[in-house]
């Protein structure tokens, strides 16, 4: 099994959407939420891939092994992974003609581990970011000043607590980010129709910080032109 392409418009793609699973999974266990982004954003190239490693699970793929991950060594681990998770989406990105400000990475579980953790690099990926059920390794500096973070978690999440979620959205609005976070009621470790319809409002309402300062600048702008 390779990358699963959910949609590909007739003409050039004005946003890619790229959809990254758990550990253990395939692609094919985030098709059914493709299939919703390709409704909400029918000139969108969307994929779902594959990670690069079978898992240690004994079914399905992964990002990076999870045997004997402690708090201390998942930070290296994820580092370890992140060059082959950086050229995947550049690769998806030259191969399409999306430039990463188009650019939506989503992920489940590990894989929005490597979403997030792909704001802390030096390169610019990606415009927005949508985290289900994730987490950072380690608490974040601040993402590049373009990215918008999106945290979707459900409260009863015994695999990945939502207590995560709350923590790196409190840290990253102290840095000024541009970030929203809901926890759901009810919701496990999950990707269900609250969780895709959440994470759709947030994708179709959210308008990003830097287009309301785009916008404020230019009221100040115009103002001072008028005295």
């Amino acid at each position: 099994m390779t990358d699963i392409v959910v949609q590909q418009p007739a003409g050039t793609p004005q946003q890619l959407f790229m959809l990254h699973h758990g550990v253990g999974a395939t692609p094919e266990g985030l098709v059914p939420f493709g299939r919703r982004l390709a409704q909400e954003f029918p000139e969108a190239l969307v994929v779902s891939l594959q990670g690069p490693q079978a898992s240690d699970l004994g079914q399905g793929y992964q990002w990076f092994s999870v045997v004997g991950i402690t708090e201390e060594n998942r930070p290296e681990r994820v580092a370890a992974a992140m060059p082959a998770f950086v050229k995947a989406v550049q690769d998806w990105q030259a191969r399409v003609g999306v430039s990463p400000e188009a650019t939506a990475l989503v992920g489940f579980s590990q894989g929005a581990i490597m979403a997030l953790e792909s704001t802390q690099q030096d390169v610019f990926l990606a415009g927005r970011v949508l985290a289900l059920s994730g987490r950072f390794a380690q608490l974040p500096k601040a993402p590049h000043a373009h990215t918008t973070l999106h945290f979707v978690h459900g409260k009863a999440d015994k695999v990945m607590h939502y207590g995560y979620t709350v923590t790196a959205a409190e840290h990253l609005v102290s840095l000024g980010s541009d970030v929203t976070a809901d926890v759901i009621p009810f919701v496990g470790h999950e990707v269900n129709q609250d969780v895709v319809d959440t994470a759709v409002e947030r994708l179709l309402g959210h308008l990003p910080k830097r287009h309301w300062e785009a916008v404020h600048q230019a009221a100040e702008q115009d103002d001072t032109a008028e005295d």
